[in-house]
């Protein structure tokens, strides 16, 4: 199976409600869509958005990255040789991580397509379920405890609350949810690196001191500020999660010896697509370390990766943030993962197991 050519497009999504955090408010989802063609006429699937706040990668760079730098070097190579062809997408262009992930799902799809099963079957197997959680986007308390108590309504268990504007209004918001859906459902929080770490410590112990028992607490402070992540995850005793601050395999390494977290969150976005996913996986599982699978404002294209993978690395992978599909008006993807409220699951079908997506315009 080798690679004959790489066309891109482009997929719009409406957004149920605005996604709203301390960084970005966004109404619908913007897509770039990666379909790689086979000369045995199959076809694999990837997908990025843009992310400029968080990787740096637009549209544009993710366009002209993908047709001008990695497609001359992957047409010719055989699927069936997965560790070259990733090497080869790793290697040809320093960063544009979230080009190289989309081009890597859909890799990935093709080199489980070529041997008949699933992806995650590829990844190492696993029980083909996940519960996800729900993201609650930044706005005003009484919105937030509706909003919250409207994702337990639709039987999620763990909401993921969006803080990061102003820390006293925060410190009230998070009450307030946990005094709504208290023994109903879980809260992670997220700043959003919208805190300084004194801040992120002033916050957490008010929240500590009052009851609120929250599951973790993400990337309060800046991302190059792995000091101050050290500083609130040796302060609190709320489990503290790096985001933002950890995208290779190299950063998560330093990040553990300085025992600057307890989680470690993996986004294809970040890694660069699922080999470096996996490589960071394996090194938390080496040093005891719990991770969290999450993902960008994507669709089920590239979300339903993060589910393979998940499944397949369920043994580190503990903690799951895949509600892309969740907060989107409708899903445009056909495939193999089914992502109905909390309770997602993947079908019995090779690959990605994609067969149509609604919308999509392909690029010229």
């Amino acid at each position: 199976m080798k690679i004959t050519d790489i066309r891109l497009g482009m997929l719009k999504v409406p957004l149920k409600t605005p996604f709203k955090t301390a960084l970005r408010t966004v109404h619908e989802i913007e897509d770039v869509v990666v379909i790689i063609e086979t000369d045995t006429g199959h076809v694999g699937y990837g997908e990025a958005p843009a992310t400029a706040v968080i990787t740096g990668d637009i549209h544009g760079s993710i366009i002209e990255a993908i047709r001008t730098i990695i497609k001359p070097k992957l047409i010719g190579l055989d699927i069936s040789d997965l560790n070259h062809v990733t090497r080869v997408i790793q290697g040809c262009i320093m960063k544009n991580y979230s080009a190289k992930a989309a081009v890597e799902i859909a890799i990935y799809d093709l080199f489980a397509q070529l041997y008949g099963a699933p992806l995650y079957k590829m990844l190492g197997g696993g029980v083909p379920k996940l519960t996800t959680d729900l993201t609650i986007s930044v706005d005003y308390i009484d919105k937030m405890v509706a909003d919250s108590l409207e994702a337990v309504d639709r039987g999620f268990e763990t909401l993921k609350v969006k803080v990061g504007k102003d820390i006293g209004v925060d410190i009230e918001r998070v009450k307030a949810i946990y005094a709504a859906v208290e023994g109903r459902a879980l809260i992670r929080l997220d700043a959003n690196q919208g805190w300084t770490a004194k801040e992120a410590v002033y916050a957490l112990h008010k929240l500590e001191d009052a009851g609120v028992r929250l599951e973790l607490v993400e990337q309060p402070v800046k991302a190059l500020d792995i000091d101050g992540l050290k500083y609130v995850t040796d302060r609190v005793h709320t489990p503290v999660m790096a985001d933002e601050a950890t995208f290779s395999p190299r950063e998560v390494i330093e990040l553990i010896k300085m025992r600057a977290a307890d989680i470690i969150n993996i986004k294809l976005m970040k890694t660069g697509g699922i080999s470096n996913a996996i490589k960071i996986a394996d090194i938390c599982s080496f040093y005891d370390m719990q991770c969290m699978i999450g993902c960008m404002l994507e669709t089920s294209i590239s979300v339903s990766a993060a589910v393979h993978l998940a499944v397949a690395k369920s043994d580190v992978i503990t903690k799951v943030d895949l509600d892309g599909p969740s907060l989107c008006a409708f899903d445009p993807v056909e495939g193999n993962v089914l992502f109905e409220g909390a309770d997602i699951s993947i079908q019995d079908t090779p690959g990605l197991g994609i067969r149509s997506i609604k919308g999509l315009q392909m690029l010229a």
